[in-house]
């Protein structure tokens, strides 16, 4: 008899539905993670093509810290702390204004996160460390493109390979679907990082992303579903 999920041991449908059941609660946590960062760029809550252009290609109508200020970091300055601090970008950024007034709304709006020992985030108790926010936000550096790309690339295509593996035990899914779902992530991969760096350089592109982790979720929630159903719901129906 061939091996699939319907007839492999106890053991290994508990290994297997222990690896879905963690990959599910990480793929929902990266979830709400995107909504509470890139789903803030525009100051709302929720992803929208708006948040990915600004996230990727920049508000390039003002400055990134103005855009910080109106988007993710809204909620931890009242409106007329906010209010100062681009009125004092938008009038120069000078170093005698700041001392006089911003200082003291970065200093208690901003500082306690944003420090020398805050490790990844900008150090905002010195004017040269916040000067470097001050010129037109044009969204993801070059750096940090590259950084993330080769993450989710490491790490998003061994998520699907195990998937994928799992998945490819199934019995009940025609030979086409089954083909077609377990190639559909990687080609999504792609087409994600892809559109990030196409989005940085032409906010058209902003679409892309939408579709690009749209296809990776359907394609993660069929073969979980699937899997699952096979392991613990068929079994019961062949035994009748």
């Amino acid at each position: 008899m061939p091996i699939n999920l319907s007839n492999v041991s106890l053991p290994v449908k508990l290994l297997f539905s222990g690896y879905l059941m963690i990959i599910a609660i990480g793929y929902g946590m990266a979830t709400i993670q995107i909504l509470v960062t890139h789903g803030m760029a525009d100051g709302k809550f929720g992803l929208s093509i708006q948040d990915i252009v600004y996230s990727y290609y920049g508000n390039r109508s003002g400055s990134h810290l103005e855009s910080k200020l109106n988007g993710s970091m809204k909620a931890n300055a009242p409106e007329q702390d906010r209010f100062a601090l681009i009125q004092w970008v938008r009038s120069g950024a000078g170093e005698r204004d700041y001392l006089d007034h911003a200082k003291a709304i970065f200093d208690t709006r901003c500082v306690p996160c944003h420090n020398a020992d805050a490790g990844g985030l900008p150090d905002f108790s010195r004017l040269d460390n916040i000067n470097k926010y001050t010129h037109p936000d044009s969204g993801a550096t070059l750096a940090s493109l590259a950084r993330v790309s080769h993450i989710h690339l490491f790490g998003i295509v061994f998520i699907f390979m195990f998937v994928g593996g799992i998945f490819s035990l199934t019995s009940g899914v025609p030979l086409a679907i089954k083909c077609t779902a377990i190639v559909t992530p990687f080609v999504f991969l792609l087409l994600d990082i892809a559109s990030w760096w196409l989005t940085k350089l032409n906010p058209h592109f902003a679409w892309l992303v939408i579709l690009g982790g749209a296809g990776l979720a359907m394609a993660f929630v069929f073969m979980w579903v699937v899997s699952m159903y096979e392991m613990w719901v068929l079994p019961r129906y062949l035994r009748r």
